[in-house]
């Protein structure tokens, strides 16, 4: 299955929705098929095994070639070799695809990754997933094409989940928080079937709302990106968790997948960029879920929200700090609204403690909820926590949920009930709260993002999609680790000749396209630099050329005023180079940023932007920003650096030239799109960023490009 295609292959309509299905193993098989029957699956099931006669019901074939007919889907639960001789002879029958369940291919070594070879030509032009995983499950139809016990439960309609780990996608069909899963499906190790196909196939189906991921490795970022780019066309949203934040997780991942996990500064960076929340837990992907499977992206953050108990409304409040969402005041008018609809201790405000003066009165607390809600906030939330089901009675709570839901309904508006707890909200609950449009969240934290999670999406919607990323090969260093010296000529592995720039000819580059430089001049000797210094001003700095870590080596001399310093100062580094740079002096900076440009394995060419001087490597305050670029994006990029207040006038400091900054950056991203696989490696550091109005000066960059 090809990443470039528009829409995934017809025939893998067969394996999403089949009418037979042919299985192969014992102990996995007889569970496959106790599955489909707990499920009231009605297509055909075909068991196929060398000695057993019957199986739950059903006769047993011996082979594929007895099978009544080509089944349209396969679930093979056998050994990793026996694996490849049914596959092959599943993909001759005309098979609708397989699931390969086998462990011991790439992930066991050197043996596995030629076994995984075969299996791929043994499967043609069939569809395939895994091997290594777990399968699929249909809860549209009732068809499990999986191994194993499994907590769902038949829909209508509802989400996708699309799993990096078998163990994981179980875990999430036990969840009882009221999700309503259309399919699941684990990935195993990808062979013909990535996470890209995946997100296609199903935002295509019409009864998937949206699509959840769990991400272990990003393995085609531009394939990803596609996919994602249709969803939204479709009106399908994507919320993701990615593992690797840690260095034991990215080891973790590529000693039991034998994937990278990928840079997770840039996989952070493709999410934003494409309108993929990235959550940090998985009870914030299920909440996520049902917010948007529930009420869709959210216009805004701005959220009423209403309780019996401060205490409750407190913490909610605690729990937006840092994020994008916000507790407005009401307006005037729905001050005086509200004030007329309540009992005179209750105060009129966002958020609003109705305390308990009409519980169990639905008529009486629709009266309390609607002027609130007509405020028209993006989204209204009403906390309740209900007791526990197995020991209480929970229909004294009913007034409240009821007067609530009336009120959304009255108003046209949406609404959310958040539990504060997350087992104080059950699947009962929300059984009842889904068809009346009413999102049920578990949890102040996993809910909170969940609600981030919807006003990101309904960002991102509001933008023009963003430009496919560039195509590149090969990976170098990342900005910052170059050594700041020697020109000279390497090797990238046989794809071309790499030529490292001194500062001087880095700078005449980046000059002629747009990023400005100091006034300077290239001299060898006493006599040339004494004259450079007079004819660019006083004060200068002389640096020595062609010199790994000058700073390190003492291969610098700054604020030079006068002949005689200069003199003294190429004395001082005659031993260190036969050639000098003089420039002038860089005075009167604000602030001070690192402009860089690497490449990485997957995503190629990328822009690193951040604070920057001699403290770079222990301040760590950069964001990475993918390729094409825009001014938007680079100004938001400054604005959110630990270092922005700086940029802002900080303690009385004039306010920097951000958008002089922001033009250097946008140079720098244009010199690398105009041709992207000419810049291996670009370091500017610092760019000295002036006052307002008096732009920015690459006071020291390196540059390595391929011939």
């Amino acid at each position: 299955m090809k990443s470039t295609d528009s829409a995934p292959p017809a025939s893998f309509a067969r394996l999403l929705k089949p009418r037979s299905i042919a299985v192969f193993g014992g102990g996995v098989a007889a569970e496959l098929v106790r599955q489909c029957d707990l499920l009231e699956y009605d297509g055909e099931i075909w068991p196929v095994h060398p000695k057993k006669e019957e199986l739950r019901g059903r006769p047993v074939y011996r082979s594929v070639a007895e099978l009544p007919g080509s089944p349209d889907a396969a679930y093979v639960g056998v050994n990793r070799n026996l694996t490849i001789d049914i596959v092959r002879d599943l993909a001759a029958r005309g098979a609708g695809g397989a699931i390969c369940y086998a462990t011991g291919f790439t992930e066991a070594g050197e043996e596995g990754s030629e076994l995984e070879k075969q299996l791929l030509e043994a499967s043609g032009e069939m569809p395939l997933v895994g091997p290594n995983c777990y399968g699929l499950i249909n809860y549209l139809d009732g068809a499990i094409l999986w191994p194993d016990q499994q907590g769902g439960r038949r829909v209508d309609e509802g989400i996708a989940l699309i799993s990096m780990s078998s163990n994981v996608a179980f875990n999430l069909s036990m969840q009882r928080r009221g999700l309503p899963i259309a399919y699941l499906m684990s990935l195993g190790n990808k062979l013909k079937f990535d996470l890209h196909d995946a997100i296609r196939v199903f935002a295509q189906e019409e009864r998937v709302t949206a699509l959840g991921l769990y991400v272990e490795a990003m393995t085609d970022p531009r394939a990803f990106a596609e996919a994602v780019d249709l969803a939204r066309e479709l009106g399908k949203p994507v919320v993701a968790i990615k593992t690797g934040r840690s260095e034991t997780a990215q080891e973790v991942v590529l000693s039991h997948t034998a994937s990278l996990a990928g840079s997770d500064d840039l996989v952070s960076a493709l999410f934003k960029r494409l309108g993929v929340p990235r959550v940090k837990s998985l009870e914030a992907l299920i909440e996520a879920l049902k917010m948007l499977h529930v009420l869709g992206p959210l216009e805004g953050g701005r959220i009423g929200a209403m309780s019996t108990s401060g205490g409750d409304l407190t913490l909610l409040a605690d729990a937006m700090i840092g994020t994008g969402l916000s507790l407005p005041p009401l307006s005037d008018e729905s001050t005086r609204n509200v004030r007329a609809a309540v009992h005179e201790r209750m105060v009129a405000t966002n958020p609003l403690d109705f305390q308990m003066f009409d519980w169990n009165d639905a008529d009486g607390l629709a009266a309390t909820f609607a002027p609130f809600v007509a405020e028209g906030f993006d989204l209204s939330l009403c906390a309740l926590d209900y007791p526990r089901e197995d020991k209480c009675d929970q229909s004294t709570w009913l007034g409240a949920e009821r007067g609530f839901v009336r009120a959304i309904r009255e108003t046209g508006t949406k609404g959310a009930v958040l539990s504060t707890f997350s087992d104080t909200i059950s699947e009962t609950v929300a059984s009842r709260l889904i068809p009346e449009g009413i999102a049920p969240l578990a949890g102040i934290d996993a809910s909170v993002a969940a609600v981030q999670a919807a006003v990101d999406v309904g960002a991102a919607w509001k933008r023009p999609p963003a430009a496919p990323l560039l195509g590149s090969s090969g990976t170098f260093g990342a900005p910052g680790e170059t050594d700041d010296g020697d020109a000279g000529s390497t090797s990238d592995g046989g794809s071309g000749e790499i030529t490292v720039l001194d500062e001087a000819e880095s700078k005449r580059l980046l000059e002629d396209h747009g990023v400005p430089v100091p006034p300077s001049r290239v001299v060898r000797g006493t006599e040339e630099a004494v004259a450079a210094a007079e004819e660019v001003g006083y004060p200068v700095v002389v640096k020595a050329l062609g010199v790994a870590h000058k700073t390190e080596v003492g291969g610098v001399r700054l604020g030079l005023a006068d002949n005689d310093a200069v003199a003294t100062a190429m004395a001082e580094l005659a031993n260190l180079s036969d050639s000098h740079l003089v420039e002038k002096m860089i005075e009167g900076a604000v602030a001070e940023l690192i402009v860089g440009v690497a490449r990485d394995p997957q995503f190629g060419p990328y822009l690193l932007v951040g604070g920057g001087g001699i403290l770079v490597e222990i301040m760590k305050d950069s964001v990475s920003l993918l390729l094409p670029t825009n001014g938007d994006t680079v100004a938001a990029a400054l604005a959110g650096l630990q270092s922005a207040p700086l940029l802002q006038g900080f303690r009385g400091a004039p306010r920097a030239d951000l958008e002089a900054a922001a033009e250097a950056v946008i140079a720098v991203a244009a010199l690398v799109e105009r041709d992207p696989e000419r810049i291996i490696e670009l370091d500017i550091n610092p760019l000295m960023v002036l006052a307002e109005g008096h732009g920015v000066v690459a006071a020291d960059a390196l540059i390595s490009v391929k011939k």
